[in-house]
Formats: structure tokens, C-alpha cells, sequence
């Protein structure tokens, strides 16, 4: 069988996975319409395997890294899900009060990729709390598919409040400076930007390729940092009504728009994780919030 490669895939393919993987297609109608990009020695099947994620290779961080101490907590959402798992990860070595930063995941609950990413931004010197908005179901199971099939069965201003309620427990931690962040991905770069309308306090928010709010954008107090793909034409047609209002209203905000790449570039462990718009694009992530979380 042939080893495909990114070069391998048309762009076609990857709106396909898109698609697929924010509901607009049934796994069988994802199936049927691959079948007419397997010409020249590429399969389905191999189609399939190279672009479903891989969370055993592409970890950027040891789980078990000596510098961080990393656990699950269960902390309470009472206008949200209830009782609600995360994975709060502090540097160990820390000597002075931290920032804290709001993990929020994408569209199938709490999977290994955001779990890494809490870890990373922890060994930046930060408090981070990344939840599991699947708690209240069992929590995140051991797979993306039916990750999202579970997360559509809760309601989404639930979820905000259960971000929500992770922003407060972050800010009452005794190693808390009192400024607290988020940062989210896909559905939690909506999470993100509704955070940002909802908390006047919220220290900083950056979602990445998130749905822009359609209200209330006046409400927002924090500075955003604004983090879209440049292939990404469903999140981007919101973008730039999104900045009509926040010029409107004076906000502080900054927008990088990464040309020549996909919707969740940033994710490690698919193919359309781009290496280097994802680290620019971190490495902005992290000087933003070591500029207003310290």
C-alpha cells in the first residue's frame, strides 16, 4: 500500500474531512465521497487511516514530564454540566503566584491533543485548566467519532457556563495571580470568544479558527489575539463583520490570518497540522499571555 503523504492529498479531500468532522456529513457519505479521490494506488482505507488522527506519535510532551505536576480535578459547574473533570497542570519548580489559562477543546470533548497542549502551556510558566465538557456523559472516550456524537447531545450554552465555571476556579487557586486567560480550539475558539462577551474580567483570549459571537460585542474587556486559517472559508466568513464591530466598539484586539493552510492547523495529530503556522502561531499565543497574565 502506498504511504501517502500531505503532498499526496487534494484539498478537496481535506474540506471532505472538514466537513465530516463538524457534522455537515454522515460517516457513509464521508466514505462515498473519498472513494472518488482513491485513484493511483491510494485507497480509502488509506485514505481514511492518514486522516484520522494520531495521538501515539504526535505528542509534544511527555505526560509524565518531571517539571510539571499534572492531574486530573473535578471542580463544579452548577449552571452548566455539574461535576466537571479537567486536567490542571502547574510547574512545579514555581516559587511566585501564576497566570492561568483556560484550555478548551474542540468538538469531540477532551482528547489527548488538548490534554498536551495544557501541558505545553503550563511548561510556559502558566496555572492551566483544560475540562472536559463530556464530564456530565462519561467524559471523553477514548475516540474523537464518537466523542462528537456525544458532545452534540449537550447544549451548548451548558458547555460556556462549564468554561465559565473553569475561569472561577482558576482565579480562587491559591497559586492564581488573579489574571486568567483562555485559549481554544475550533469549537473552543467559539468558547473563547463567548468568554470574552460574557467575563469582563477575563485577563486575555485567543481563539483559534472560532466562531465569531453575534452580540454583545461590546461587552468585551479583554484584549483577543484572533488566530484563523487561511483556507478555512466556513469560520472566515464571519471574520470580517466580526472586526467591523470590534473597531466600532475600540476594542483591543490583533488578527493573524496563516495563508496556504487548514482549519485546525495547529492540531499535532492530523495531517492538516501545518509545523510552521502552528509554532508561529503558539509561540504568539504564549508572548500574548505572558504580557497580560503577569
Amino acid at each position: 500500500m502506498k504511504k501517502l503523504k500531505k503532498e499526496d492529498i487534494k484539498q478537496e479531500v481535506f474540506d471532505l474531512y472538514d466537513a465530516y468532522a463538524h457534522n455537515k456529513l454522515k460517516r457513509r457519505e464521508f466514505v462515498e465521497k473519498l472513494s472518488m479521490y482513491a485513484v493511483g494506488g491510494i485507497t480509502v482505507p488509506s485514505l481514511m487511516g492518514f486522516l484520522m488522527p494520531n495521538y501515539s506519535d504526535t505528542l509534544l510532551v511527555d505526560p509524565k514530564d518531571p517539571k510539571l505536576k499534572s492531574d486530573y480535578v473535578t471542580y463544579e459547574s452548577p449552571k452548566g454540566g455539574g461535576s466537571i473533570k479537567g486536567l490542571l497542570s502547574i510547574p512545579k519548580e514555581t516559587k511566585e503566584k501564576l497566570g492561568g489559562i483556560v484550555v478548551v477543546h474542540e468538538n469531540r470533548g477532551l482528547n489527548p491533543y488538548i490534554e498536551d497542549t495544557a501541558r505545553r502551556a503550563a511548561l510556559d510558566g502558566f496555572i492551566t485548566l483544560a475540562p472536559d465538557a463530556l464530564s456530565p456523559l462519561g467524559g471523553y472516550p477514548g475516540n474523537d467519532d464518537e466523542g462528537r456524537t456525544m458532545q452534540r447531545k449537550r447544549d451548548r450554552e451548558e458547555m460556556l457556563e462549564d468554561f465559565i465555571a473553569a475561569y472561577n476556579y482558576l482565579m480562587k487557586h491559591d497559586l492564581s495571580n488573579g489574571k486568567v486567560g483562555v485559549v481554544g480550539f475550533c469549537f473552543g475558539g467559539w468558547i473563547s470568544n463567548m468568554m470574552a462577551v460574557r467575563l469582563p474580567e477575563l485577563a486575555a483570549a485567543v481563539p483559534f479558527y472560532g466562531r465569531q459571537p453575534q452580540t454583545d460585542i461590546d461587552k468585551i474587556n479583554a484584549p483577543l489575539m484572533l488566530q484563523y486559517a487561511g483556507l478555512d472559508t466556513r469560520v472566515n466568513e464571519g471574520w470580517p463583520e466580526y472586526e467591523v464591530e470590534l473597531k466600532r466598539y475600540g476594542k483591543d484586539y490583533v488578527a493573524y490570518m496563516y495563508p496556504d493552510v487548514n482549519h485546525g492547523f495547529h492540531n499535532t495529530s492530523t495531517p492538516r497540522y501545518d509545523k510552521p503556522a502552528a509554532e508561529l502561531a503558539w509561540q504568539r499565543t504564549m508572548d500574548f499571555f505572558k504580557e497580560k497574565l503577569r
